[in-house]
């Protein structure tokens, strides 16, 4: 009789830890979403959207922790995607959705409730798609960054009803197949798009450390990034169209 085939031989201890602190580090994220709506809610708007910019470091930093420890591989019972999505939904769409509430960024009354209601709703959709990132690396559809739309909320005191009106395009924009660019994974122009994600994440930490005057120029520049990133996007989009036609 032939003896059984040996299994793959377990990853070495060290990548096995390593495995595990990246899957810890991903979850912190979750605290960082508690802290942000406790900070919401004691009334500390900057805080939050400090506490806001922690968790999307986390987020834009655990992937490539993950690919390096190889963590599909060293604890493959473990699903650190379905991880990130729970981590993702609470510190860029719940908690965000707080602190436009708590910050009076709403409308008053029902039509407030409704407004806060879509995008929690539109982003349990995104979430549960499976085709929500596509081959090549994409979003497909409004990518939930609602942790974005109550950052500049706040910062540039936008009016209520500016606010609302955004919170509802961009929650019918969850459901239109548009390719949103993934600064950390879409291949195209990605050198670009990392240096100016990086840039703008020191508008942001500009902008809120002059808070509650910001400065028209940060603030133009900060939206430049923003122009970009929706002009990229709707070209990776044509350019997807294209290659089906």
């Amino acid at each position: 009789m032939h003896a059984p085939a040996a299994g793959p031989a377990p990853a070495p201890l060290g990548l096995r830890l390593a495995g595990a602190a990246v899957h810890a580090y991903t979850a912190a994220g979750s605290v960082l979403g508690l802290l942000v709506v406790l900070a919401a809610v004691e009334g500390e708007a900057v805080t939050a959207l400090w506490l806001l910019l922690a968790a999307l470091v986390v987020d834009g930093t655990d992937g490539t922790l993950a690919r390096w420890a190889r963590v599909k591989e060293t604890i493959p019972w473990f699903d650190g995607a379905r991880l990130d999505d729970i981590v993702d939904y609470l510190t860029y769409a719940f908690a965000p959705v707080v602190l436009l509430w708590t910050t009076g960024s709403l409308p008053g009354g029902a039509l407030g409730w409704v407004v806060a209601a879509l995008p929690l709703l539109a982003s349990c959709y995104q979430f549960c798609r499976v085709d929500a990132k596509t081959d090549d690396h994409t979003f497909l559809g409004f990518p939930s960054y609602w942790n974005v739309v109550a950052f500049y909320a706040v910062v540039l005191d936008v009016a209520p009803g500016v606010v609302a009106a955004v919170l509802v395009v961009c929650s019918v924009l969850v459901f239109v197949p548009v390719r949103y660019l993934y600064p950390s994974r879409t291949p195209v122009l990605q050198g670009l798009s990392l240096v100016l994600t990086a840039g703008w994440v020191v508008t942001y930490v500009v902008l809120l450390l002059q808070y509650p005057d910001p400065s028209p120029v940060v603030a133009a520049l900060s939206l430049a990034y923003v122009a970009y990133y929706l002009g990229v996007s709707l070209w990776l989009t044509a350019r997807a169209a294209a290659r089906r036609g």
